[in-house]
């Protein structure tokens, strides 16, 4: 009885991490918007990044294109696609700020896709160009605190397609730090899983000016 007992458990327990995370076997995307001005504070400055100098006028950037399962996420898993060429990579800088950091997001994210390299990047460019910014941040000439709902009210009356369930504002230290938007495979909008689903609890954060 007891190894009967023993044999149901493990047959009933959650598979691991690692034993889930196949490529191309995912259920839905979360697009990763950073605030690039909170990004440059944190991280660029002490790395003196280029994308994070006076001038360059960097709102809202492409984090990454995240393969999500309805609970948690793939990550790091092996695929047969080749990795992509330092080119390829470079050409992402317009929406993604470097090279370096979509190289790092195919790394980590892309590989669970089961795309190629290059489909993994123009779903990314796909993804984030069906979004609009809100005017309201474009150029933001000076820092200004909000409510998070506010934040998000501005991003669905700019992105009418989208539901409040489906976009979520992330925040850290009082500051807004990024969003993000679920969307199916096929990168239309979806609500997001309730593991995604949770909107920062701070009552205002601030939006540090556009440099």
């Amino acid at each position: 009885m007891r190894i009967l007992i023993l044999s149901l458990a493990i047959l009933l327990s959650p598979l691991p991490l690692a034993a889930r995370d196949v490529a191309g076997r995912f259920d839905y995307y979360v697009l990763a918007l950073s605030w690039q001005p909170a990004w440059c504070t944190r991280t660029g400055d002490g790395r003196d990044a280029p994308e994070c100098r006076a001038g360059t006028g960097r709102d809202f950037t492409t984090h990454g294109l995240w393969p999500q399962y309805e609970r948690g996420w793939p990550q790091d898993c092996t695929t047969p696609e080749r990795d992509p060429a330092r080119r390829e990579t470079a050409s992402m800088e317009d929406i993604m700020g470097s090279g370096r950091l979509a190289w790092h997001q195919w790394q980590k994210h892309g590989r669970c896709t089961g795309l190629s390299a290059a489909d993994y990047y123009d779903a990314t460019r796909r993804a984030t160009a069906a979004i609009t910014i809100p005017a309201v941040f474009n150029d933001l000439a000076r820092p200004i605190t909000l409510p998070p709902a506010v934040i998000e009210e501005a991003f669905l009356e700019a992105n009418p397609d989208h539901e409040a369930d489906g976009i979520t504002v992330i925040c850290r230290d009082g500051a807004l730090t990024e969003l993000r938007i679920c969307l199916t495979r096929d990168l239309e909008p979806r609500a997001c899983a309730p593991d995604v689903r949770r909107d920062c609890s701070q009552p205002r954060l601030l939006m540090e000016a556009v440099r």
